[in-house]
């Protein structure tokens, strides 16, 4: 991994983004997440030992640290791959096979019980699902895999929508995997749903690793009749767990959930029973499960989802259902009993229990007590068992969208659920006791993708892993310490959390030391869900002049013990202790001089009371202390009345001019408060006050008026006192004497202003000003609404109508000259219908005064109402006319006053001529030219285009948005439109229209780009971007676009952490295309500031907008500008010298990043300098023979690099003429000193050379002679050692001549052939039964053979026997061979049959793979060829070939023995075999041995 170190720590930085955690809003905003490499993620797995994250995903594996840092990666696939084909691939065999994703379908850790993980097993889609184990610390090491599969190897779906699921279990101390696999209409058949699999190989058995070959398998007759979709495998006790959805093949054919159940113990699948659930009738489809507990006991949670009729397809509709694993096992239990025991069926003889999957056993009637003695089923118990009685459910709640993943947790005995839908939501749940769930939660994990079935709690239970096809969540499951206070902890409806009391915090219940106590932990879920609160606060409100004891009740008080107090808090001051009594306390309120002062404009302050333990507030409520003195204080106009009608009981004293709490006033004559219903005076009415005007409230400026006063209840005042009348005006006070004059009668006193002359300097008609009366220093309440109106008739009436248009009640009249006016605009089209607007002076003091008093041209024009101002304008419509004529506007006022326009209207007749351009996209946006005559008829004289009014342009039914418009030509812009064809072009003036119908506009398909190269530029801009496509030249003006944010606007963003705003806008910069053709245009790449953003690249063409990375799914970059730096750069300007026929080399930096040799344009002067080479830091051009000649007035041509529309001036160029030489003498006589040295040092060299090639030359003649030596002996070693061979080969042919060769007869042979590794054939022995059994039995052999000899029979019968899923490879050899043994006296007719199924296996590989064809022998047919082929070469083997091949092997055998042989390794001297061969030489002697064979009672030699 040292190596791969730079990779990981890339692909980290990739990674963090995408398996940030969630913190809470509080802490962190919600993170952005990227996606990695477009994987998607497939499976998610926690190691509970370590809490190290495995993450399953196409082509890749990750290990994620607890806190989601990158350990390790590794790559799985893709891989050269066909489902149709067996691996190893061969593309030569195998001609559809492409490379192909691996997504991920199993991911597992291989565990012993009180051990760590071994290895972690991977299993993905491709190779036809094998598996491999890889290492937990570094996943990209592979522990295990298999080059060469066999089928008993498939574990996985090779469908990534197939399901596959899977468990690791313990059987003796060995691990097994159980597996259980959806059905695929591809690849090899006869895999079975549910399997069991060999994590590692054991010494009894040759079975490979991850081989379900001598291990229990689940037979199904048609798999793809059932079609089963796993959702889950769960190990709990000593049982396994599947959870699937199928059809119901038994009852009505529809799709059920189904449970089954293994004892893991068992190895042959006896004990196999499955339920079917029911889910509140209706949701039948299981899409995600879990095991959990509910109420301290054991519980199956399934997510549910209501099918789509009699189809395997979820609708929208889900539920949550909660199954208790001891009802569950119950109903397995009952239904292994029925089948066992009662044939299936219950009391009354209705079938409860079936064998299902199409296998031929049934249920049978055993002993009861069989189930009891064997648990686990045998070998004469029936299996598989289902029930046909549901396990039933009520839906713990019901959910739209599906839910895709469930999971569940226990806090102190309650359950929580978390469920994952298909939007990327996680909803948090809380089940009640009753079995009913209720939503408190919901987070949004990934708004595109769904959420994984694989949601994991952490080994602490503290936070839950969540997986999208996207990315990685950590989410906690509580954040109680969020909630700050009691209201939002209890409100949340949390049911981790509660408001721990005397802690102040919201906390999980252990979390909570004391929360054992009465009152101590407060939970939303219990009977006493109240936070603790103060109620019968008494009192609520005091007077902030007055010190006092305040009680109140305390709710959900804390127990406390006997050493322990509580103490109260008045906003900041230091806490003081409180008098308990039961839940009743006592506290002593600030001193007045503690109390903060009220807030600027309010007459009181709220204070918050805070009951305190230790430091922490265990609640609060709010105290009101309230200033009557600043009642009085902020209301200036009305202390009195304001005093006595507030809402805190405050009174008025009027000779002391107080507002106080108190009833008792210091100079008497108190006024009381209003709400004292039992005291007088009392109320606003009570108190001395002007309440009215006597005089109108209108005064007209610059006239002397007088104004009078109205009060009462000024008796009060004994004393004499001067009054005055106070006014206000812009901020300045007026003071005029006052008169007091009372009337008896009615015993009100009238006040007499002096008059004055009042003005207001404000350029407005009418100004309100405040009055009241003072007495002496005091100043008397006055009425609200005591105002005086000042008016200036002057302003505002600029003609004689408008002065005669106020209300009379002003008075005002006229005096002055009239305006002129003026009329827009002064033209119109004769159907009328345009809108004129008449502005100028008396023109009317009410709409019916020109009702029906304007025309124009002699023309009626119909006035507006809502339009009209009073005598300053009139708008109206303007009516149609037959012919084209002119004329001034008349305006007629009530019926007798006439006013005519200085400025004459004209009605014109406006016509069309043309288009262009005459095409456009669907998609609109065409700028559109109408070329026509008095175009502007209708329209103002000076306007702008957000001016045009009354005018409509039209491309059929489609508007086209005008932008300009002059007397010969309108522009606009189309619209989308729906359809391709041609339309007219219309033009609308007010009533007016006017059709082109002789040019029509065509509406044509949207240009399409397929392709766009390059996809690179500089910041510079100006590279050539080749664009091909369809439609391009519909599109008038095409143009490529980018936008991008400016370094110094994205530098700051960065600073800030902030999104692009208003304030840093985006830029957008444009280039134009050219060479637009149909199929292809050139555009130049837009020219960018350096170091910017880029944030998009599109291709604008009219409404069509086209991003470029929506092209060829990349997007385009832009490259630093390349540098080259001046020819001579250290003297800048000074001209280089350039000898003709050689190249101009240019140094520089970034030259290739994002243009080519091609497109790069060198010249020097007037003439082009063929660009040679170019490179990242140098560019070579070759300029012409002769120079050229300067672009300017400077002698000598530079050289000029144009790269897009980058342009270097890299300095002058001068050529080096024949007859001037550029090298100086002293440098020409150095030269030749030095090539002179060079001569005498090659010619030194050569000398050498040839010494040591004679030296060389004498060594390999030498050599030649040894090797010539060898030779010669070699030679005789091989003549003497082939004489020797020739010597036994001419014994060896004298020792196996007659009955030498060891022939077998032919009984033996076939019965080798026929049944290899077996003590003869089966049938070859005699019949060893009982004398009453051996009629009946050989009369059943005869009907066997009768229909053996059926032809027809006996090829259906093959067919049939091949398609049962339980007839293994080697019971297909067993029935060949017993087959070949029965007709091996009618070899035609063998061999007729054979032909038949020959046929049929051809015609079954040719719709597969030809290639594959007898590569193994897994049919009958295939070893019935064989057993006729070994019949048919018998006697050639023995007559022809069987003495030669057997005189090969003797020789090769004397041959070995002649030498040394090694009786403990077998290694010898002169032996075939190169792992076998002795390399050094042994020394040995041969030892004659004398055999003695006794014949009667002599002894031999």
């Amino acid at each position: 991994m040292p190596a791969a170190a730079p990779l990981l720590r890339l692909l980290t930085i990739f990674w963090w983004p995408l398996v940030s955690p969630l913190a809470p809003d509080h802490l962190q905003s919600p993170p952005k997440f990227l996606s990695l490499n477009g994987s998607r993620l497939n499976h998610l797995l926690l190691d509970s030992n370590s809490g190290h994250i495995y993450v399953g995903a196409v082509n890749k594996l990750y290990h994620l640290s607890p806190d989601l840092q990158l350990l390790s990666w590794g790559k799985t696939g893709p891989k050269l791959d066909s489902p149709d084909c067996l691996p190893p691939i061969d593309p030569m065999e195998c001609t559809q096979a492409e490379t192909t994703d691996n997504s991920n379908k199993l991911l597992l850790l291989e565990e012993v019980k009180g051990g760590d993980p071994l290895s972690l097993i991977v299993c993905g889609t491709v190779l036809q699902g094998i598996c491999e184990k890889r290492s937990l610390n570094n996943v990209s090491r592979v522990l295990y895999k298999t080059d060469n599969p066999v089928d008993t190897q498939y574990v996985a779906a090779n469908d990534p929508r197939v399901s596959t699921v899977g468990v690791v279990v313990e059987q003796k101390g060995v691990p097994l995997m159980l597996v259980g696999r959806g059905y695929t209409s591809k690849g090899p058949g006869g895999i079975p749903p549910i399997t069991m699999r060999r994590l590692a190989p054991v010494a009894s058995h040759s079975a490979p690793t991850f081989s379900h070959e001598e291990l229990g398998k689940l037979v199904v007759g048609s798999y793809s009749e059932y079609n089963n979709h796993f959702v889950k495998a769960l190990h709990h006790n000593n049982y396994v767990y599947f959870v699937f959805s199928r059809r119901d093949v038994w009852g009505r054919r529809e799709y059920r959930t189904y449970v089954s159940r293994l004892c893991a113990g068992d190895p042959s699948f006896y004990s196999y029973v499955e339920v079917p659930l029911s889910c509140g009738g209706a949701y039948n489809l299981a899409q995600a499960a879990v095991l959990g507990k509910h109420r301290e006991q054991p519980a199956l949670f399934v997510a549910m989802a209501m099918g789509q009729g009699s189809t395997p397809t979820a609708t929208d509709r889900s539920a949550l259902c909660v199954y208790k694993v001891e009802d569950l096992d119950r109903a397995l239990h009952d239904a292994q009993l029925l089948c066992y025991a009662q044939e299936g069926r219950d009391a009354n003889s209705e079938e409860k229990a079936y064998i299902e999957y199409e296998v031929s056993s049934k249920c049978l009637n055993l002993p009861k007590d069989s189930l009891t003695e064997y648990p686990c089923g045998g070998e004469h118990t029936p299996s598989p068992i289902a029930s046909a009685i549901a396990l039933q459910a009520m839906p713990a709640l019901t959910w739209s969208p599906p839910i895709s993943a469930v999971t569940t947790a226990t806090e102190v005995g309650h359950t929580i659920v978390l469920l994952g839908d298909k939007t990327g939501h996680l909803h948090k749940v809380f089940l009640h006791t009753n079995g009913t769930g209720a939503r408190y939660d919901t987070v949004e994990v990934d708004s595109e993708s769904s959420i994984n079935a694989d949601l994991q709690l952490d080994s602490s239970k503290q936070n839950v892993y969540v997986l999208t096809e996207r990315k990685v969540t950590k989410l906690p499951v509580a954040q109680c310490e969020k909630h700050l206070d009691c209201r939002s902890c209890l409100s949340n409806r949390d049911p981790y959390c509660g408001w721990c009391a005397l802690e102040g915090r919201c906390t999980r219940k252990m979390a909570c030391k004391r929360h054992a106590q009465l009152h101590h932990w407060i939970w939303s879920y219990g009977h006493e869900r109240q936070c603790v609160s103060i109620e019968s606060l008494e009192p609520s409100i005091q007077s902030r002049e007055e010190q006092t004891q305040v009680s109140f009740t305390v709710i959900q008080l804390p127990v406390l013990s006997k050493d322990e107090s509580l103490s109260c808090a008045f906003g900041n001051l230091a806490a003081h202790p409180a008098v308990v009594m039961e839940n009743r306390i006592t506290c002593q309120s600030p001193a007045p001089e503690q109390l903060p002062p009220s807030p600027p404009g309010n007459d009181h302050v709220s204070v918050p009371m805070a009951l305190k333990f230790g430091e922490v507030t265990i609640s609060h409520t709010n105290i009101t202390f309230y200033d009557c003195k600043a009642v009085g204080r902020l209301n200036a106009t009305s202390p009195c009345m304001a005093c006595v009608s507030s809402m805190w009981p405050c009174h008025w004293c009027v000779r002391d001019e107080l507002c106080t709490h108190q009833e008792i006033c210091p100079r008497q004559h108190p006024i009381y408060n209003t709400r004292e219903q039992d005291r007088n005076p009392r109320g606003p009415d009570s108190c001395p006050c002007v309440w009215a005007l006597q005089t109108s409230p209108l005064v007209p400026v610059g006239i002397d008026v007088e104004l009078v006063l109205q009060g009462r209840n000024l008796d009060m005042f004994e004393d004499e006192q001067e009054y005055a009348c106070v006014l206000v005006i812009e901020g300045q006070e007026l003071r005029l004497p006052a008169t007091l004059n009372r009337s008896k009668e009615t015993g009100t006193h009238v006040f007499k202003c002096a008059a004055h002359q009042f003005g207001f300097l404000g350029k407005q008609f009418e100004y309100s000003a405040p009055v009241y009366l003072q007495r002496g220093s005091q100043r008397i309440d006055s009425a609200p609404h005591l105002r005086l109106q000042l008016y200036d008739c002057s302003v505002g009436q600029s003609d004689c109508s408008q002065c005669r248009a106020v209300a009379a009640s002003y008075q005002c009249v006229w005096c002055a000259d009239e305006n002129p006016g003026c009329v827009e605009p002064l033209t119109g089209p004769l159907e009328g219908g345009i809108l004129l607007m008449i502005q100028g002076s008396n023109l009317g003091q009410s709409y019916e005064d020109i009702q029906a008093g304007v025309t124009v041209a002699g023309v009626t024009c119909r006035p507006l109402p809502e339009a009209y101002l009073i005598s300053t304008r009139i708008v109206c419509e303007l009516q149609a006319t037959a012919d084209v004529s002119a004329g001034p506007v008349i305006i007629t006022v009530r019926g007798s006053e006439t006013g005519e326009s200085q400025q004459t209207f004209s009605y014109q007749d406006p016509q069309l001529s043309g288009i262009v351009p005459d095409k456009g996209p669907l998609a609109g946006g065409t700028m559109l030219t109408v070329h026509g005559a008095q175009l502007l008829s209708g329209q103002r004289t000076a306007q702008g285009n957000n001016q045009i009014s009354g005018l409509q342009a039209f491309l059929g039914s489609q508007p086209c948005r005008i932008d300009g418009v002059s007397d010969t030509r309108l522009i606009c812009r189309t619209s989308h439109s729906n359809q391709t064809g041609k339309v007219p072009v219309k033009v609308v003036f007010g009533k007016a229209e006017r059709v082109l119908d002789r040019v029509l506009f065509s509406y044509m398909e949207d240009p399409l780009i397929t392709d766009a190269a390059p996809m690179e530029s500089f910041y510079g801009g100006g590279r050539i971007i080749t664009v091909f496509g369809h439609n391009l030249n519909v599109v008038q003006q095409p143009k490529m676009s980018v936008s991008f944010e400016a370094p110094e606007s994205y530098e700051a963003r960065r600073r800030r952490y902030t999104h692009v705003s208003a304030r840093n806008p985006l830029v957008t910069s444009h280039s134009l295309c050219n060479n637009v053709t149909s199929e292809g245009m050139l555009c130049k790449s837009p020219k960018v500031t350096p170091n910017s953003r880029i944030v998009r690249v599109w291709f604008e063409m009219d409404n069509v907008h086209i991003d470029f990375d929506g092209i060829k799914n990349n997007p385009f970059t832009y490259h630093p500008n390349p540098d080259l730096y001046p020819l001579n750069s250290e003297a800048r300007g000074t001209p280089i010298r350039f000898k003709p026929g050689g190249v101009l080399a240019v140094e520089g930096k970034g030259l290739k990043q994002a243009i080519s040799k091609e497109e790069v344009q060198a010249w020097l002067g007037k003439e082009k300098c063929d660009v040679k080479t170019l490179d990242n830091t140098h560019l070579y051009c070759e300029p012409p023979d002769e120079q050229p000649e300067a672009l300017d007035d400077n002698n000598l041509p530079t050289l000029k690099v144009l790269m897009g529309s980058l342009a270097f001036d890299l300095g002058p160029v001068q050529y080096d003429s024949d007859f001037l030489s550029p090298v100086p003498l002293p440098a020409q006589i150095g030269l030749a000193a030095s090539a002179a040295v060079v001569v005498l040092i090659v010619m030194v060299i050569i000398l050498m050379y040839r010494r040591k090639s004679k030296q060389a030359l004498r060594d390999y003649k030498k050599v030649l002679v040894q090797l010539e030596t060898l030779e010669i002996n070699v030679g005789d070693q091989c003549r003497k050692e082939f004489t020797d061979l020739m010597t036994e080969m001419m014994d060896l042919s004298s020792d196996v001549g007659g009955p030498g060769i060891p022939f077998l007869d032919y009984r033996t042979y076939a019965e080798r052939v026929f049944f290899p590794g077996q003590k003869g054939a089966p049938l070859s022995q005699n019949l060893d039964l009982p004398d009453f059994r051996r009629q009946t039995v050989e009369q059943g052999l005869s009907q066997l053979n009768n229909l053996l000899n059926n032809r027809l029979f006996l090829i259906r019968f093959i067919h049939t026997l091949e398609v049962q899923q339980n007839f293994s490879q080697r019971d297909r050899g067993y029935v060949a061979s017993l087959l070949t043994m029965a007709l091996h006296d009618k070899l035609e007719y063998f061999t007729d049959v054979m032909k038949t199924l020959l046929g049929d296996l051809v015609q079954q590989y040719v719709a597969k793979n030809p290639k594959l064809m007898l590569r193994r022998t897994e049919t009958v047919v295939e070893k019935m060829l064989t057993n006729w082929m070994s019949i048919c070469l018998y006697s050639f083997l023995k007559e022809v070939a069987g003495e030669p091949l057997y005189k090969l092997y003797r020789a090769i055998k004397y041959q070995v023995d002649k030498g040394p042989v090694d009786a403990v390794t077998g290694k010898a001297k002169r032996t075939l075999n190169d792992s076998h061969l002795f390399r050094e030489d042994i020394d040995y002697c041969a030892v004659t041995l004398t055999v003695l064979v006794k014949s009667g009672v002599e002894v031999q030699p």
